[in-house]
C-alpha cells in the first residue's frame, strides 16, 4: 500500500472507532457554519447549542420543504441553506417519482463526502489486499452526463457522478478510462460503445460503477472482442467497486462473466446526497456506516414514520435489528433530511448496516410489510434452486381482480432463464413466507393473499421502459416494489403483445 493511502486506512479507523464523539463534533460544526444563513437565521443557529436544540428546533424536511430554497439557490442566491454559492446540483429522479430533484452539492461536500468516500474505498481495499497491483493499470469508471444549470455562470446540473468526474483532480485522468468527453456523453448507447471500443485496448485492472450499467458495457466489450469472458479480455482486472442497487441478482452473472479467482468486490452506498456506506470488511456483505464525513445521521423506526409523535434518534441511541429511516444533515445544506432509503443495524460500535429498502420502495397493501431485503432474499433462493439470473425486476400488488382475488404482480426479465417459470414463482413465493412472517400471515390458505403472480418479460423491457422516461444510463434504476400500480402500468403498457 502507498504511504498515502495507508496513512488515510489508519486515520479513517480511528475516525470510525470514534463515532458518536465525531458526530456530536461534526454537527456542531455544521450549525456553526451555517449559523449567518437564511435557514440557520430562521432557526435559530447562533444560540443553538447541541443536539438536543437542534433536534427541538429544526423539523424533519424532504425534497418538497426545501424545494423552493434549492430553486433560489440554483438561481444563483447566496447563503441560502449553505453559505456561499452552491455552484452544483445532482439531479436525481428517485424511484417512485417522475419529478427530477435538484440537490445542492457544495465544494465542502465534495472534499469532505464524495471524495473521500473514493479515497476510502481505494485505502481499505489496499489494506485488505496488499498485494494488489491496481495501479498498474486503468480504472474504468461508469459515469452520467451535466449541463448547464438554468443560465448561471459556471454552475451545473446533472448526475452526481458527472459532476464528481468534472471536479476531479486532472491527475486521476491520467490512470482512468473513458476520457472526459466520452465520460460526460449525455446519449447513454452512444457513449456505452466508445467505452467498450477504447477500453479493449486497454489494461484495466479495476472498474467502478452501477451493476447493471456495467454489466452492459462488459457484454458489448465481449462483443467486440469475441473473447469469452472479460478474464480473457482483461486478465488483470482485480476489483468491482459497486454501488447504487443491490448486488444480489447480478453475482452469479458477473462470476461467469469474470471467472478470474483474483476478483473482488467491494460495495459502496453513495448517492446524490452523499457517500454513507463502505464495505469495509470482506468477510461480511454489511457495510460500515461512515461517520467521519460532512453527514451527521439521524434515524426514524419506519413503523414510525409520518407520525407527529415519532422518535428520532441520533446515532448513538440506535438498536440492532430494526428497520429505520435514515435522516441526514449534510455540508450541502439539507437538514434533517429524509433521503428515503431504510437500513437495519448488524451491530453498533461498531456500526455495520444493510440497506433494508426505500421508504416508498415496499408493498404494504394487505399488511404484509414485503420490503427490498426480503425481495432480494427471496430472489437470490429462487436463482439458486431453478438455475436463473434475474436482470430486473418490478412488483406491485394485484388489490381486487375478477374473481375478487389479491396477489402481488411481478415482472421479471430474466438474463438465464429458470428451469420454469412456474417453478421460480413457486420458490419465490415460499421463500418470501418464510423470510416474511407477515407476509406468511396474510399467504396462510390463501384468503387474504393468493400466490404471487409472476410475468416473463421479454430482454430489453426494462431498458426501453427507462429509455421512454428518459432515464437510460447514469445512475437511474428500475423501482423494485411500489405499493400502488403506476409504475408496473406503465411497464405493462409496453410488453410486446404475445
Amino acid at each position: 500500500m502507498t504511504p498515502y493511502f495507508s496513512h488515510r486506512y489508519e486515520t479513517t479507523a480511528v475516525a470510525l472507532a470514534q463515532a458518536a464523539e465525531m458526530q456530536r463534533t461534526l454537527l456542531d460544526r455544521l450549525i456553526t457554519s451555517a449559523a449567518d444563513t437564511e435557514w440557520g437565521h430562521r432557526y435559530g443557529y447562533d444560540t443553538m447549542r447541541g443536539y438536543k436544540d437542534f433536534a427541538v428546533r429544526v423539523p424533519l424536511s424532504n425534497y418538497e420543504d426545501l424545494k423552493g430554497y434549492i430553486d433560489r439557490m440554483r438561481h444563483g442566491e447566496s447563503d441560502v441553506l449553505w453559505p456561499g454559492r452552491v455552484k452544483f446540483y445532482a439531479k436525481s429522479s428517485g424511484t417512485t417519482n417522475d419529478k427530477s430533484k435538484y440537490l445542492p452539492v457544495s465544494r465542502e461536500a465534495l472534499e469532505d463526502t464524495h471524495y473521500n468516500g473514493g479515497r476510502d474505498s481505494v485505502a481499505y481495499y489496499l489494506h485488505h489486499h496488499p498485494e494488489s497491483h491496481i495501479f498498474g493499470g486503468r480504472a474504468l469508471i461508469l459515469g452520467g452526463s451535466h449541463e448547464q444549470n438554468y443560465n448561471v455562470k459556471e454552475s451545473l446540473v446533472g448526475d452526481l457522478s458527472a459532476i464528481l468526474i468534472e471536479n476531479i483532480n486532472p491527475l486521476a485522468n491520467l490512470v482512468r478510462i473513458p476520457s472526459k468527453r466520452v465520460a460526460l456523453i449525455p446519449n447513454f448507447e452512444e457513449k456505452r460503445e466508445l467505452i467498450a471500443r477504447r477500453a479493449l485496448r486497454e489494461n484495466v485492472t479495476n472498474i467502478s460503477g452501477v451493476p447493471s450499467w456495467m454489466l452492459s458495457v462488459l457484454s458489448l466489450i465481449l462483443d467486440l472482442s469475441g473473447k469469452k469472458t472479460i478474464s480473457d479480455v482483461w486478465p488483470n482486472l482485480e476489483v468491482f467497486f459497486h454501488g447504487g442497487v443491490a448486488f444480489t441478482p447480478y453475482r452469479k452473472t458477473y462470476k461467469e462473466l469474470i471467472p478470474s479467482e483474483q476478483m473482488n468486490y467491494m460495495e459502496t452506498y453513495n448517492a446524490s446526497e452523499g457517500f454513507f456506506g463502505l464495505q469495509t470488511d470482506p468477510t461480511t456483505t454489511a457495510m460500515q456506516l461512515m461517520t467521519n464525513y460532512g453527514i451527521f445521521y439521524e434515524f426514524v423506526p419506519l413503523e414510525q414514520l409520518g407520525r407527529p409523535d415519532a422518535e428520532i434518534v441520533p446515532l448513538w441511541d440506535v438498536e440492532t435489528g430494526r428497520n429505520y429511516a435514515m435522516v441526514i444533515t449534510t455540508s450541502s445544506g439539507l437538514w434533517r433530511y429524509l433521503i428515503g432509503d431504510t437500513v437495519k443495524f448488524d451491530s453498533v460500535n461498531p456500526y455495520f448496516f444493510h440497506i433494508s429498502g426505500r421508504t416508498k420502495s415496499f408493498i404494504n397493501a394487505f399488511g404484509e410489510e414485503l420490503m427490498v431485503d426480503n425481495a432480494e432474499q427471496g430472489l437470490a433462493k429462487a436463482c439458486t434452486e431453478t438455475g436463473a439470473v434475474v436482470a430486473e425486476y418490478t412488483a406491485a400488488p394485484i388489490f381486487m381482480d375478477a374473481e375478487g382475488k389479491c396477489r402481488h404482480q411481478w415482472i421479471i426479465e430474466f438474463r438465464e432463464q429458470p428451469d420454469s417459470v412456474e417453478h421460480f414463482a413457486e420458490v419465490l413465493d415460499k421463500s418470501l413466507q418464510r423470510i416474511n412472517s407477515d407476509y406468511e400471515a396474510k399467504r396462510s390458505n390463501d384468503i387474504t393473499l393468493q400466490r404471487l403472480e409472476l410475468i416473463d418479460a421479454p430482454k430489453g423491457l426494462f431498458d426501453e421502459w427507462l429509455k421512454r422516461k428518459g432515464k437510460l444510463g447514469g445512475q437511474h434504476k428500475v423501482p423494485r416494489l411500489c405499493n400502488d400500480r403506476k409504475i408496473i402500468e406503465e411497464v405493462l403498457a409496453i410488453m410486446p403483445e404475445s
